[in-house]
């Protein structure tokens, strides 16, 4: 990869982008516990086809600024990092393409700036509107009402999660990569698990590790969160009351940019938003050019599958 760093000024903080090619500027937008370097199979294809590809490291990750208060982590400072990426690397404008919590960032980016953001793809989460209430309130009802534990709820303590993960970061991140990855047989991410139970209790270290993720990989992003730690990503699972009195003024307005929506069939994470997500889906996104389930792939949807993604992602491109 020819990428260079840009180091970017976000209002108070500073934004990591690895960056490279010219032409209109495509943003990639990591999720948990990721890095720009989850693209990294991204930018050569994209590249040839003529944009300028930046994939940024969100506020709290890799070599962004890490702020301390958990508001600073909230949907609209984030999304106002993507505006002054926008604004410094593509002149104004950008299209988007996030995965995991990147994919509600893309989205809701989508939703409050159609003027910047002209075109939106998101990787394992689907956008379905606002919801009735802020998703930890309906988890509690679901999960901690009934005893069982849900992985958001235990990461609302602040210092909790950072300390199990930061203990031991090569091994936290071999447990939850493997866990829901297509490789893994059904039940490594346990869904018996009762409320009080840690994140990584009875998540499995495999003696192999699938072959999508190298140990140069793995190197890379265990090196990142020993630099960063683990309090600013997730800090972002802490605003989600903030996040929705913010959104609640866009609750009417539908994203009608041209979008894409790319999935593991064995993704985990589409699960949580249960049946009939694509119809539903189209009711708030009216320009969906693609709705595509990869057969066998599961969460880290663009290192499992780079080709597929790439051949899905270029051919929309092509289309805008």
């Amino acid at each position: 990869m020819n990428h260079h760093f840009e180091f970017l000024p976000s209002g108070d903080v500073q934004i990591r982008a690895a960056v490279q090619g010219e032409g209109p500027l495509v943003m990639m937008v990591h999720g948990w516990p990721e890095s720009w370097y989850s693209w990294r199979h991204q930018f050569e294809p994209l590249v040839a086809a003529g944009y300028k590809v930046a994939a940024i490291d969100v506020r709290g990750y890799g070599g962004s600024s890490r702020p301390h208060p958990v508001e600073a982590y909230d949907m609209q400072s984030i999304v106002g990092d993507l505006q002054a990426v926008a604004d410094q690397l593509g002149g104004g404008k950008a299209i988007l393409i996030g995965h995991d919590w990147g994919a509600p960032i893309v989205w809701n980016a989508a939703l409050v700036d159609p003027g910047r953001f002209s075109a939106v793809a998101a990787l394992a989460i689907p956008h379905l509107g606002l919801g009735k209430a802020p998703f930890i309130d309906i988890a509690r009802k679901l999960f901690t009402d009934n005893g069982l534990f849900f992985y958001q709820i235990y990461i609302q303590d602040e210092g909790v999660a950072e300390a199990e993960l930061e203990a031991d970061v090569r091994t936290g991140l071999r447990k939850i990569y493997y866990s829901i990855s297509g490789d893994a047989p059904p039940g490594t991410w346990p869904a018996d698990k009762r409320h009080g139970d840690s994140l990584l209790h009875r998540l499995v270290d495999p003696a192999v590790f699938p072959g999508w993720m190298t140990p140069a990989d793995l190197d890379y992003f265990v090196n990142e969160f020993q630099i960063s730690g683990f309090r600013g990503p997730f800090n972002r699972y802490r605003n989600f009351h903030r996040d929705f009195a913010w959104l609640s003024q866009f609750k009417d307005r539908s994203i009608a940019q041209p979008a894409l929506f790319i999935c593991g069939e064995r993704d985990s994470a589409l699960k949580m938003f249960g049946r009939d997500v694509e119809p539903r889906m189209r009711e708030v996104v009216t320009d969906l050019r693609g709705y595509h389930l990869l057969e066998g792939c599961g969460h880290w949807t663009q290192q499992e599958r780079p080709a597929e993604v790439n051949a899905l992602l270029l051919g929309w491109l092509r289309g805008l």
